[in-house]
């Protein structure tokens, strides 16, 4: 991938109350598809949520606005909505940069 195409994003994800193996199930599928849109996952972290700390943070590197498009029109992840709304209570995306390791 090309650095200066390519997009970083981190993902803070927050379960509905009592659904936090459920929204970690639900990610496990809809992440299986990022490979084919020219995405991967570079780290995803699970927390217990408590004191309003997300369930889960994922950091996503995808190849181009493109590709990012791309996933996140896959008509597979579009058909799991409903399961979504179910086990996610809130989402926040935003762009990123990596830093060098110390």
């Amino acid at each position: 991938m090309s650095a200066e195409t390519e997009i970083l994003l981190c993902c803070l994800l927050w379960a509905h109350e009592g659904c936090g193996a459920s929204l970690s199930a639900y990610e496990d599928g809809v992440l299986a598809l990022l490979t084919e849109h020219g995405g991967e996952v570079v780290d995803r972290a699970k927390s217990d949520g408590k004191d309003g700390h997300p369930d889960e943070v994922q950091f996503y590197r995808f190849a181009s606005p493109d590709a990012l498009d791309s996933y996140l029109n896959e008509p597979r992840r579009q058909q799991q909505a409903a399961e979504r709304d179910r086990v996610i209570a809130r989402t926040e995306l935003f762009p990123i940069s990596f830093l060098p390791a110390v």
